[in-house]
């Protein structure tokens, strides 16, 4: 099927690219590559330098490009720079996926799959691993933008009959995170002890979060092409771990033998989050198959051969 995809040159954006191709697809990507990369970019994908701030421009490439699924990556990822921007990121994040929404509905898209985040949404919660059906109840720009997307996605599809599937994911990690532009510890972790530089962790380390890789991200939305229409779907392994497990597990990875520093805590970071994935089960089909070391391995491995060469 033809598919569009924002934000396919990031870092799970061209995971999932690739994938699609690889199963046979027709891809476009549109990325404005503010953090994505252009070689991430895979050739056989048609590619367009657009912003999805820019209403005019997506609406060019969707009228020439006529998707049947559209795959909505792009976005601000930064909790931090949410906090500090928030006019920046409810473009990004608001604007950004309105202006998406309207082109798909002039072009005849049939489903939009969503990216949305299965921990800034849900803020801080008691109920762990957390369902769907938990209370959102945000605690940053990031994680309110976001919900605002969703919304306005569900409006969509009551408004125009456009079907959908929201895919809430956990702390995504995995080869091509990019540790300048994207919220990501992992990568931050890894590219630091690499290059033999000190990792600041922010609190005590006792922060948990579920991390998920990227692989397993990628098969959730190959899944969600032809099922889980209208169904939200947190995708994650109900596993907790802490900022200090990631920093041992990076450490083990990259041969890296000192300790971290140890920062004061940051605004808008949730202090505990964990998914419960078992509606994409029940919906998708689907389970996380590959073990957080062996995850952090296989990112930590990438960052050397192409980060440090």
């Amino acid at each position: 099927m033809k598919i569009l995809i924002t934000g396919g040159a990031g870092f799970i954006g061209s995971n999932i690219v690739d994938r699609y191709i690889a199963e046979g697809h027709e891809v476009a990507i549109v990325d404005n590559l503010a953090t994505g990369r252009r070689s991430n970019l895979n050739p056989a994908a048609s590619f367009y330098e657009v912003s999805i701030t820019d209403a005019e421009a997506v609406r060019d490439v969707f009228e020439r490009e006529r998707p049947e699924v559209v795959s909505h990556h792009a976005a601000q990822m930064d909790v931090r720079r949410s906090v500090a921007e928030p006019q920046y990121d409810a473009e990004a994040n608001i604007i950004g996926s309105i202006n998406v929404l309207e082109a798909a509905h002039a072009t005849g898209v049939r489903k939009l799959i969503f990216s949305s985040s299965g921990g800034a949404i849900y803020g801080d919660t008691r109920q762990m691993p957390t369902p769907e059906s938990a209370p959102l109840q945000p605690i940053s720009h990031y994680g309110t933008s976001k919900l605002a997307g969703e919304i306005y996605i569900q409006l969509y599809g009551r408004l125009y009959g456009l079907d959908w599937t929201i895919l809430r994911y956990a702390n995504v990690y995995g080869p091509r995170q990019n540790p300048h532009g994207e919220a990501g510890v992992t990568a931050i972790f890894g590219i630091m002890m690499l290059r033999g530089q000190r990792p600041t962790i922010f609190g005590a380390g006792d922060k948990t979060r579920d991390y998920v890789f990227v692989g397993d991200v990628v098969e959730a939305n190959l899944r969600a092409l032809t099922r889980g229409d209208r169904e939200i779907i947190n995708i994650g392994t109900g596993v907790q771990t802490s900022d200090r497990e990631v920093y041992d597990a990076v450490a083990a990875a990259a041969g890296y033998d000192e300790e971290p520093i140890l920062g004061p805590e940051r605004v808008g970071d949730v202090r505990h989050s964990c998914i419960d994935a078992s509606h994409a089960r029940d919906v998708l089909g689907w389970e996380p198959t590959v073990e957080f070391r062996e995850g952090v391995r296989r990112a930590v491995e990438h960052q050397r051969e192409r980060e440090i060469g």
